[in-house]
């Protein structure tokens, strides 16, 4: 973001209707230092009356309320040079001190288009951080260090170094002896005693062996071995060529595993598993910051449950659509679910496995996480995300799916999350639980 594109987002439209969460969050405003150029309730608002008052955010405080509104307002809150700030009224409502405090630290982020969500008094603490490696030897200081002064100087000073008076140096010094050379010592080198060593006898041939006699080679059971093995063969040869004919007539071709194959393969792009979101109270920034991660493209397809009231998930549609890059989609039952799009899940669309492709059915408990195909498949648990399901979830990542859990200061209803986490689950902040799964599944060309 330039400089001068940020005296533009600090005029901030707030969009609430009257009540508690509308004065938390004007004050949340002011500490941002934001200017405030129109605080009006949607269902009463002017298209044209926000438009006029140009500003260059929007702050909502969402409620099933507004929702009609919102799609009212849609021609102006579309617009793709205007950032939309939202945040559940209900939550805004309860926000008391520290907790307060620590949101309007994040709205100051996200106008000024930086990261820094620290209290005051903390930008110290980096300074405290250890880093990887070994420290610093003196050695390694000195390595550049010149040390031709240091040579001359104890050069100089050997002679006056005292000497060892214990120890007396021998008068002669010799090398020491090589092992050939103390061998060949120890052998004599006089002609007389050479010649009295007497010379080596060869040894004497050995005596001839008596030839046996073989005997009447007439009577040997080779011959008898022999005959009976001939005998044998085309008995052998008769028999396994009448048992071939049986065998063959008896194998059952059509239960041959290739059929079930071929007829199990899905021919409508439908996908071996997907990804499941969970989320609820804190949800849709959550989600929002997960989809606006993803890349177009991503090679399985991102499937999202959370509960609205008056469960209106066509607004929910369209308000992911503005910051994803895949197309979010509202699920429908006997449809394919395919790979590279975002999905919305109402709460009476399930899941079924058909011809080894997942497929959406009409289902009046909703989705069920143990209908996903464990090795194809992954959970991301999301503020608000029901407890009622962590068991189902950890016993899909136990058959092998890969299950990651939000943590962090934006994660206002953590139970669930935490749950997986202490079971070893992975964890991390949505535009970093984003990040892993691009690197599992990647991006189709």
């Amino acid at each position: 973001m330039s400089a001068n594109d940020l005296p533009l987002l600090l005029s901030v439209a707030l969009l609430a209707r009257p009540g508690q969460a509308r004065e938390r969050l004007r004050d949340a405003l002011a500490q941002a230092g934001a200017t405030l150029v129109l605080e009006e309730d949607p269902n009463t608002l002017d298209v044209q009356v926000l438009r006029d008052a140009a500003p260059g955010a929007v702050l909502i405080a969402l409620e099933p309320a507004i929702e009609d509104a919102l799609e009212r307002l849609d021609p102006v809150l579309g617009s793709p040079s205007l950032t939309l700030i939202f945040d559940e009224a209900e939550l805004a409502a309860r926000r008391e001190g520290w907790e307060a405090q620590r949101w309007a630290r994040h709205l100051v982020a996200k106008l000024h288009g930086h990261h820094d969500v620290l209290p005051p008094g903390s930008e110290q603490d980096s300074l405290l951080q250890p880093e990887p490696g070994l420290p610093t030897t003196p050695a390694e200081l000195h390595a550049d260090a010149p040390l031709d002064f240091h040579v001359r100087e104890a050069f100089d000073a050997a002679a006056d170094v005292p000497a060892d008076g214990l120890y007396q140096a021998p008068d002669a010094l010799s090398e020491p002896m090589s092992l050939e050379e103390a061998l060949a010592a120890l052998q004599p080198t006089s002609a007389a005693a050479t010649a009295s060593v007497p010379p080596p006898v060869p040894p004497s041939a050995p005596p001839a062996m008596a030839r046996v006699p073989l005997g009447d080679h007439s009577n040997w059971s080779l011959v008898d071995d022999t005959a009976d093995t001939a005998a044998a063969a085309p008995a052998r040869a008769a028999t396994e060529a009448d048992a071939a004919p049986r065998a063959l007539s008896a194998f059952d071709i059509e239960r041959l595993s290739l059929v079930e194959l071929e007829a199990d393969r899905p021919n409508d792009g439908a996908a071996a598993g997907a990804v499941l979101v969970l989320a609820g109270i804190g949800g849709p920034d959550a989600l929002r910051r997960l989809l606006a991660t993803l890349p177009a493209g991503l090679a399985t397809p991102v499937l999202v449950h959370m509960r609205l009231d008056g469960g209106r998930y066509g607004n929910l549609v369209k308000q992911m659509a503005r910051v994803s890059a895949l197309p979010v989609l509202l699920a429908e039952a006997d449809q394919p679910v395919q790979a590279g799009n975002a999905y919305i899940l109402p709460d009476d669309i399930g899941l079924a496995e058909r011809q080894r492709g997942l497929y959406f059915q009409g289902d009046a408990q909703g989705v069920q996480v143990a209908t996903l195909p464990p090795a194809h498949s992954a959970v991301v648990l999301l503020s608000g995300a029901d407890t009622a399901q962590v068991d189902d979830v950890l016993a899909l990542a136990a058959a092998g799916a890969w299950v990651g859990a939000q943590v962090g200061e934006g994660c206002y209803d953590p139970a669930a999350a935490n749950a997986a986490v202490a079971a070893g689950m992975d964890a991390g902040e949505p535009p970093q639980l984003a990040q892993r799964i691009v690197e599992h599944w990647g991006v189709s060309e």
